[in-house]
Parts: structure tokens; C-alpha cells; sequence
């Protein structure tokens, strides 16, 4: 008679690294890239002037518990999921030189991005969440800081304004790469068609928070927009930023 075998403990190496897996897929949908889309919609606010700017930090900071859900629901995710993506990243070995295929692809981009998406996060939460919880920094001076900082001049190039046009890439690519690989990954999508119309629909939710985002960094950095009307910061009141 055949025995059973026993079930792996929950502290086995092969079921610990599987759950840590799947915690680190899910993190960083919920609430990493939930808080990727609300953050950048948050800061195309500036788009109208300081004024809404203001208003719109202003009412994030009147949510009760402020500082606990910054920690529990932000900042404690996001570098259990930054950290063990580096982990992750440098374990995993890519094959796109002997298989190049477009998943081979997108795999190696998605390690690529998530380097460079943990150090631009890292460079903003240092500018402006560092000095914010210092009390260096009131939230009323974001948006002149944002805008004499992105529009700073190396030359003829706005350099911060690039690397933030760069990092803001990097982070909309690794979190819509993402949702395919988790839609993936627990099951969601089985059949063909359905990752094929999850990567249709993902490219085109990561193109539209890029453009959101891009809208957003390129105004710091110059007063243009790349689309929507040049006279928003007018009707405020406020005077757009200049190089």
C-alpha cells in the first residue's frame, strides 16, 4: 500500500519562495500600482495651476490617519515589492538572444524596468516624501519645488525633467507588463485569446497613464503640454512654471 505524502510545511523553501511569488504579484497590483494610477492622477492636478494643485494634496492630507496608511499601505508594499523584485530580477536569467520571442521580450523588460523603476522612486520619494515627514517640506511647497527642479537646465536639456519622462516610463511599463503577468500567473487569463486581448488592453492602459504622466512632467519642465488647453493655469491665477 502506497503511503501519502506528507503536505510541505508553510516554512518549506519551494512553498515559502511560491507564496512569496504570488504576494510579490499581487502587491504589485494591490496597492503598488493602484497607488502608481492615483498618484499620477493626483499630480495632473497641476495641469490647472497651484491652486488645484494645492487643493487636491490638501485633501489627501485631511484623510483620517494620514501617516498610517502612508507606511502600511504604501510605503511597507512598495519595498517588500522594489526589494524582492531586485531579488527577483537577478535570479532570473534571460534567453532572448537564443529565443526571441515577443514573452521572452517582455520578460527581460519587465527585470529591466523594475531596476529602473526602484531607483526613480527611490530619487522622488527622497526629494519629496523624505523632507515631508521631516517637516522640511510643506505639502503647500510641492508644486514650486516640482517645477524649479524639473525645469532646471544642464545645458539646453531640462535633466531632471528627462529623468523623469524616463522613470515615469519605466514604472506605467513594469506596472501594465505586470497586470498581463498576473492575470497570467493566477489564472485569470487561460486561453490564448484572452492573453492576447489582456496584453491589447493593458498596452493600451500603460500608454494612457504614460501620456497622463508624461503631460504632467513635461509641464514642470517647460509650461507646454502635449495635449489639453493652454490656458487652464490662466484661469487660476497662478502663473505656469518657466525654465
Amino acid at each position: 500500500m502506497s503511503e501519502v505524502a506528507p503536505a510541505k510545511s508553510l516554512f518549506h523553501p519551494s512553498r515559502r519562495h511560491f507564496l512569496l511569488r504570488k504576494l510579490h504579484s499581487l502587491s504589485g497590483v494591490v496597492p503598488v500600482g493602484g497607488f502608481l494610477v492615483f498618484h499620477l492622477w493626483t499630480n495632473a492636478k497641476a495641469l490647472q495651476g497651484q491652486e488645484a494643485y494645492d487643493r487636491a494634496v490638501a485633501d489627501i492630507g485631511r484623510m483620517p490617519y494620514v501617516p498610517v496608511l502612508e507606511i502600511g499601505l504604501i510605503i511597507l508594499p512598495l519595498a517588500f515589492h522594489a526589494l524582492y523584485g531586485v531579488k527577483l530580477a537577478f535570479e532570473g536569467k534571460s534567453n532572448v538572444g537564443k529565443y526571441p520571442y515577443a514573452r521572452n521580450w517582455m520578460y527581460t523588460l519587465q527585470r529591466v524596468t523594475g531596476i529602473v523603476a526602484f531607483l526613480f522612486v527611490g530619487f522622488h520619494l527622497w526629494e519629496y516624501w523624505g523632507p515631508k515627514w521631516l517637516g522640511r517640506m510643506a505639502p503647500e511647497q510641492f508644486y514650486p519645488a516640482l517645477s524649479a527642479n524639473l525645469s532646471s537646465m544642464v545645458g539646453p536639456v531640462p535633466l531632471i525633467g528627462l529623468i523623469y519622462l524616463v522613470g515615469i516610463a519605466a514604472s506605467v511599463f513594469h506596472f501594465a507588463n505586470g497586470l498581463w503577468g498576473f492575470c497570467f500567473s493566477w489564472g485569470i487569463t487561460v486561453s490564448r485569446r484572452a492573453q492576447a486581448t489582456a496584453a491589447w488592453v493593458f498596452g493600451v492602459l500603460g500608454l494612457l497613464l504614460f501620456l497622463l504622466g508624461a503631460n504632467t512632467a513635461i509641464y514642470f519642465s517647460t509650461g507646454s503640454r502635449l495635449f489639453g488647453s493652454a490656458s487652464l493655469g490662466a484661469r487660476t491665477g497662478v502663473d505656469v512654471p518657466t525654465p
